[in-house]
């Protein structure tokens, strides 16, 4: 098998996926090239960057997101804060993208291939393991946690059927109880601007003692550099529900390729008896209903209001490869 093995920087991935997003599979916000920048930027720190293509007969059938330390790759990413991860293929050139990588690593003295965040679809779970296998390679696969995932109906009364009655009921209680509270409003916003960070980082922090202890100065500055960036790419977009003017609830989500991911939340403790954390969610999917797209992405975590919403569980795998 012929092939070339290039390596890449972000800003010249950046480029390929401006030139071959319809060519290659980018399954996920996840491995785009706007996050995987920030991301290398807040916590790259210790690794060598390992971030390469495969070309076969002049054409990049796949990129490789890796970063290396000592004789280990890992995928450029965190499981705290990229829920999947994943390489970037063609459709149909898996088994040759992944015989070069292959090759590389064992080339390269990399013994040891660490990848965490798969989900079942994944090219990894669905190719690279029994290629690995097949080639006298150890490999271990972990389910390390589930995400949930929504498919959305054209609209948001077909939704609401699909609720269990007694969760439908309870939605109609809670909208009515919070409509008698005052102005109801609820806003989309696509930009970073400083206004709309500081009311979603304040609800984040005051919601849980966890999430306050999670939003770490360095974490701060990484959801703040990842805010932008994706507002420039066009993907993101926070919900904010007010009551009579007063910010009360604030999701943080990404829409790319028909998939609203809900990444983050928060909401006042002050109004926790007007469940405006679970309504602020169920405002987001409805938004995301009338937009038109098709899926709704709780993402990882077994929180029982995604349940409650109507999610399904994905498992969520971690895999390692080493060579025997």
């Amino acid at each position: 098998m012929s092939y070339i093995v290039t390596p890449q920087s972000f800003d010249s991935l950046a480029s390929l996926w401006t030139d071959l997003r319809h060519r290659l599979r980018w399954d996920s916000i996840f491995v785009l090239p706007h996050w995987l920048k920030v991301w290398w930027q807040a916590f790259g720190g210790g690794s060598e960057s390992y971030l390469f293509d495969v070309k076969q007969d002049k054409n990049i059938i796949g990129i490789a997101p890796l970063q290396v330390k000592e004789d280990k790759a890992a995928f450029i990413g965190s499981a705290d804060v990229c829920d999947y991860m994943d390489f970037v293929v063609a459709p149909g050139k898996e088994l040759e993208f992944f015989t070069a990588v292959l090759d590389k690593l064992k080339k390269d003295g990399i013994k040891e291939l660490h990848l965490d965040s798969l989900r079942h679809d994944s090219t990894v779970m669905t190719c690279l393991v029994d290629l690995a296998k097949d080639k006298g390679y150890e490999v271990t696969l972990t389910q390390e946690n589930v995400s949930l995932d929504l498919d959305l109906p054209s609209t948001w009364d077909e939704y609401l059927k699909t609720l269990s009655p007694k969760q439908r009921r309870e939605t109609g209680r809670r909208f009515r109880r919070l409509e008698e509270e005052g102005e109801i409003n609820y806003r989309s916003v696509e930009d970073a601007g400083p206004k709309v960070l500081e009311i979603f980082f304040k609800l984040m922090r005051v919601s849980r003692e966890d999430k306050s202890a999670f939003m770490t100065a360095r974490m701060e500055s990484f959801f703040r550099s990842l805010a932008e960036t994706m507002a420039e790419a066009k993907l993101l977009r926070f919900g904010i529900l007010e009551i009579s003017g007063k910010p009360v609830a604030a999701v943080m989500c990404f829409d790319y390729n028909n998939k609203v991911y809900l990444y983050n939340s928060g909401y006042d403790p002050a109004y926790g008896y007007l469940s405006v954390g679970l309504l602020s969610k169920l405002l987001s999917i409805k938004d995301s209903i009338e937009r038109g797209r098709k899926c709704y992405d709780f993402l990882k975590g077994t929180e029982e209001y995604k349940y409650r919403l109507g999610g399904r569980e994905i498992p969520i795998y971690s895999c390692r490869i080493e060579q025997k």
